[in-house]
């Protein structure tokens, strides 16, 4: 890694002793990586982010993991039973391999683009790591990783030598907290040793090219977990006259349609910029010959008044591919959230033509797909308009759900 990146390194050099109730070693013993504030019967006041904490089971150690004293998640757990790895940059330098070893044989050359870290389910819990062609993305859900952040980039620099960029990305919580708590680091941050670039970098997804900004766009820069879901519905698309993409955002699912054979494809977003990024990844691709033929078509609006409108116009879709934002962030907005999907699929399945193809996905862990789905089907077959399931996907295999509340995306595939 470059000596130009400076981030934190070393650590607090802090380590803490951390007692847990009843309850709480039940969890520890279970291997879930977090351990709440509640379950703590011990733990020193000026503990502080990224400090070393060792949990004890009267005296023998059973976990080991960094502190956050400013989130419910107190503790999060990166190592089980008296392991003989110190949490610092050796722990971090095998958990990089051993996560780079589970995704051996995923990919070709054409596709460069992929998660490197999942969190908790590769045992980094609070942080993610996507790579996009030859820069690392860093997102950091947590304090407790920010004094460590300069040996994690290390190791993930050291497991894939083709990186030579970096872009660090803090989610609101950790964006909000003081600059010292920060160590004065800043959500978008780049470090690539030339002052001009600007955080786009153009990757490769089964072939296709995608433009994504690793500096301001969402999550990390895209949706990498849809890859899987973009291939198949593209697919799907073949030879079908007319492919509607809701929350489109740069046009992923559209690109894969109109390069499969889709006639003509319509993006709805409420964000302009993202109807432009996704006029402009057609352009990278012009040279596909499916996609220079194929009318593509941006609708910068919202996605209710849009599929209104869409209908009143007597338009109709071989396929409509729904893929909202999470709309339950917390579990006070479930309610609304069923109540915004079933709108959604509403609207969806009245767009579809005579044997059209529905693709509904969703990225909130706060809804199960048993749940989701069978409020889907309601709500079609309430509209005269019943689907018949043919397919439901999960979490893409770079995407790896190792425990319960790592489960969030799911996809659903059905015929009217």
């Amino acid at each position: 890694m470059s000596a130009d990146f400076i981030l934190p390194r070393g650590g607090t050099s802090k380590r803490v002793a951390v007692r847990l109730s009843g309850k709480g070693l039940q969890t520890v013993r279970r291997k879930h990586p977090w351990i709440f504030e509640n379950s703590i019967e011990k733990l020193s006041a000026e503990a502080e982010p990224g400090d070393i904490a060792v949990v004890y089971d009267n005296r023998k150690i059973v976990a080991a993991g960094l502190v956050d004293p400013y989130s419910s998640i107190r503790v999060r757990l990166l190592t089980f039973g008296a392991s003989k790895e110190v949490v610092g940059p050796g722990l971090f330098r095998l958990l990089a391999k051993q996560s780079a070893e589970r995704r051996n044989g995923l990919f070709g050359p054409e596709t460069n683009a992929f998660r490197l870290i999942n969190g908790e389910s590769d045992g980094f819990p609070g942080l993610v790591a996507d790579k996009y062609a030859d820069v690392l993305v860093m997102k950091v859900y947590t304090a407790a990783f920010i004094p460590h952040l300069g040996d994690v980039a290390d190791a993930l620099f050291e497991v894939y030598p083709c990186l030579k960029r970096l872009s660090l990305r803090f989610s609101r919580e950790v964006s909000a907290m003081s600059a010292g708590l920060r160590r004065n680091l800043e959500d978008g941050m780049l470090f690539s040793g030339n002052p001009a670039w600007n955080g786009q970098v153009v990757f490769l997804e089964n072939g296709l090219k995608f433009e994504a900004d690793v500096r301001c766009g969402q999550k990390t820069g895209f949706f990498l977990d849809q890859r899987e879901n973009r291939a198949k519905a593209g697919k799907l698309a073949a030879g079908v006259h007319s492919v509607l993409n809701v929350f489109s955002y740069s046009g992923g699912f559209s690109l894969y349609a109109a390069k499969n054979g889709a006639r003509m494809v319509t993006d709805i977003d409420f964000n302009k910029h993202a109807i432009e990024a996704s006029a402009h990844n057609f352009t990278l691709n012009g040279e596909i010959a499916n996609i220079a033929k194929c009318r593509h078509r941006g609708i910068a609006d919202d996605a209710f008044h849009a599929m209104n409108e869409l209908e009143k116009a007597g338009e109709r879709f071989g396929i409509v591919i729904v893929d909202p934002p999470s709309f339950a962030k917390s579990l006070s907005e479930r309610a609304q959230a069923m109540k915004s999907y079933s709108r959604l699929a509403v609207a969806a399945v009245r767009l579809l033509s005579k044997n059209g193809i529905l693709v509904f996905a969703s990225c909130s862990s706060r809804i199960g797909a048993d749940e989701l789905f069978d409020e889907v089907h309601r709500a079609a077959a309430d509209a005269g308009r019943p689907l018949k399931e043919f397919d439901r996907r999960a979490e893409a295999p770079d995407h790896p759900a190792l425990f319960k509340e790592s489960h969030y995306l799911k996809c659903l595939y059905a015929h009217i």
